[in-house]
């Protein structure tokens, strides 16, 4: 699994890059800015970059590092309310960020009505690709479950017998060596199988969130607008801060090989940063408010939406709300509850600026 990595997101990174070429032309609509000022504007940018690239290394490092800090380490209860909080910036950056961009490019006037006006692409789109996700999900699930039955070793003929004759599990030690049957295979298996979907998780939610930091990369790199960049620039740091930290949990908690784990985080960190590039290099041909642009971002967004809306519901808040650490304390249900409304509530303002 480790081994795919590097070629996925080369192939994955590469349609992302080319994807501007097919955005820049077929303008119908004037740009909406005002107060062009390219020299100024590049200033913004410069710090964009900067800003952006270091919030989000960081965000998706320190559950990384965490392993190393005793306070942050994925068994304490601490993480889990600090999943929380990253679960909750999640959803609402799929709900309260890029849904209602989504919906306002496919029902935008500069787009012909027939089709777009008259079916609501934006949640069949979303919908599709949180089915598509749970497919994902489940068939990537079990695809790695099967290989990992299949390179398991057989258990002892002789030791099967003995615990059909004896009709119970037993478990019983020596001060020089120590033998488990039944339940000890099964708590392998139970561990091999969590980090199976730790590992789906934390790829696919990957996916997801890249889709969109490329796409706000290239509108925030596109724009000359000095007035609309200014405040893109602390709410997008703040923004891939947060998602950062919610990946970065899910990457920990995936124990993937240290190369794979640079990867996806190195990844994570440049996709938003890269978008800005790319958007300056294509500012003076492409207009954001096209018909083909509208349409390719629409979708791109709404899939990304469904992504991350499942991702957060399913992947990350109902695994950890309802798991036994959980359920059987009442304190860290409290402090998770309010971390994610706090996160939620933090994402969903900074939807004010960006």
């Amino acid at each position: 699994m480790n081994k795919l990595l590097p070629h996925q997101f080369a192939t994955f990174f590469l349609l992302l890059v080319l994807l501007p070429t097919v955005v820049t032309g077929d303008c119908t609509c004037d740009s909406e800015e005002e107060d062009h000022n390219k020299e100024e504007a590049l200033k913004y940018k410069l710090v964009a970059i900067a800003s952006i690239l270091v919030a989000g290394a960081i965000g998706v490092f320190l559950p990384i590092l965490g392993k190393k800090i005793n306070a942050l380490d994925p068994n304490k209860y601490i993480f889990f309310i600090i999943k929380a909080f990253a679960a909750g910036v999640i959803l609402a950056t799929g709900f309260v960020h890029i849904l209602p961009d989504a919906f306002e490019n496919l029902t935008s006037p500069c787009i012909s009505e027939n089709p777009w006006g008259k079916f609501p692409f934006t949640g069949f789109v979303a919908m599709l690709s949180s089915i598509g996700t749970l497919m994902v999900d489940a068939f990537a699930t079990n695809y790695y479950k099967m290989s990992h039955c299949k390179n398991a070793l057989p258990v002892n003929a002789d030791e099967e017998r003995a615990n059909e004759h004896e009709g119970h599990v037993h478990v019983h030690t020596h001060a020089t060596h120590g033998h488990a049957h039944g339940a000890i295979l099964s708590s392998d298996e139970s561990g091999s199988s969590d980090l199976v979907r730790q590992r789906v998780i934390s790829q696919v939610l990957e996916v997801g969130i890249v889709v969109h930091s490329v796409i706000i990369g290239i509108a925030l790199g596109a724009s000359q607008s000095p007035k609309t960049i200014r405040p893109l620039v602390a709410a997008l740091t703040f923004h891939q801060f947060f998602e950062g930290m919610g990946l970065g949990g899910c990457i920990a908690q995936a124990k993937f090989k240290r190369r794979a784990v640079l990867i996806m985080a190195l990844f994570f960190s440049l996709t938003t940063p890269v978008g800005i590039v790319i958007g300056f290099g294509i500012s003076n041909v492409y207009n954001e408010n096209s018909p083909t642009a509208l349409i390719v971002e629409g979708t791109l967004n709404a899939a990304s939406a469904g992504i991350l809306i499942y991702m957060a519901l399913v992947d990350l808040l109902a695994a950890d709300f309802m798991s036994a650490e959980m359920q059987k304390s009442g304190r860290l249900q409290l402090g998770a509850n309010a971390s994610l409304l706090l996160g939620v509530g933090l994402m969903s303002l900074l939807a004010k600026w960006a």
